[in-house]
């Protein structure tokens, strides 16, 4: 009887160390998000920017990085490819780019290989002179916190699977089994030695 009360214990045991490890392996999986962007989301400037730059949590991955810069006219003003260093991903403009509203939206693939994109508006005073003359931008983060939306899953964009719980799971049942079958070993002996006697 004690030995029953003692695997009922380490199978409650069990149980509660796989809840809490369970419990810390779901934030790890969230994914990356963007903190800031430059130009401000809402932000005014004198003159088109010679880039726009986002940053993010953690360092995104190259592949399939894009970011769009269009104007009002929806004029696109991106020019080359998306340059990621670290956690930041930026994209240089085409010199001549006029004044008015900008919408930029971004698309990259998080750390996780996971992809995620946003947006965020900017507005220009005055348009770009012919070499795309270095700008004050504001570069403080967002307007006021939260005005860049949170990135957002894309349709065809499937949840990656998450393998570390997978494994866990399989570990903590394989932990049970043993558990078990070293108590059905032990009532089986405890029996016979009870016939014995």
């Amino acid at each position: 009887m004690r030995f029953i009360r003692q695997l009922l214990s380490a199978l409650l045991g069990a149980a509660i160390i796989a809840a809490a490890l369970l419990g810390a392996v779901a934030p790890a999986s969230a994914h990356d998000a963007a903190e800031s962007t430059s130009p401000a989301s809402g932000a005014t400037v004198p003159a088109p920017p010679e880039q726009v730059t986002v940053t993010f949590n953690k360092n995104p991955l190259a592949l399939g990085s894009q970011i769009l810069v269009n104007d009002a006219a929806g004029t696109n003003w991106s020019d080359g490819a998306v340059e990621i260093v670290d956690n930041v991903a930026s994209q240089k403009l085409k010199a001549g780019a006029p004044a008015g509203a900008y919408t930029v939206v971004w698309r990259v693939v998080s750390s996780d290989s996971h992809p995620i994109e946003g947006s965020f508006t900017f507005t220009a005073t005055a348009g770009a002179t012919g070499s795309t003359a270095a700008a004050a931008v504001p570069t403080m983060g967002t307007a006021q916190p939260g005005t860049t939306p949170a990135p957002s899953q894309p349709a065809s964009a499937a949840e990656p699977f998450p393998w570390s719980i997978v494994i866990f799971v399989g570990t903590a049942i394989g932990i049970l089994v043993v558990l078990g079958l070293m108590a059905k070993s032990r009532l089986k002996s405890d029996s016979g030695s009870d016939t014995k006697s």
